[in-house]
């Protein structure tokens, strides 16, 4: 049974986890959708290749996962978890909510 007590944050804590270098972003949309643009620096691991790359998500700096709207990287984030991997946060509202604000903040 999966667990579906992971974190979430917001674009806003992903951008200051960035500006302090203490985050790890993972894509985990299809190779298809990260041609139409991602978060710049993301490690792109596609949701179906998270069993086979488990080891690369252990470590001690969180890592964020996104997906389109967060849907997808709720479901990595909670099979992670089963696995035992606590240090994962998933970015509510996927990389809609990043572009859009970040669209909006540039306007």
């Amino acid at each position: 049974m999966l667990n579906f007590n992971f974190k979430e944050i917001d674009i806003f804590g992903l951008k200051a986890m960035q500006e302090q270098g203490q985050v790890r972003v993972i894509d985990v949309r299809t190779e298809g959708e990260v041609t139409h643009g991602k978060i710049e620096g993301a490690l792109h691991i596609p949701l179906h290749l998270i069993p086979l790359r488990i080891t690369e998500l252990h470590g001690e700096v969180p890592a964020v996962l996104y997906s389109r709207s967060g849907a997808r990287s709720a479901q990595a984030c909670a099979f992670l978890n089963a696995q035992g991997i606590g240090n994962v946060l998933n970015l509510q509202g996927g990389i809609m909510a990043w572009m859009s604000a970040w669209f909006a903040l540039a306007a």
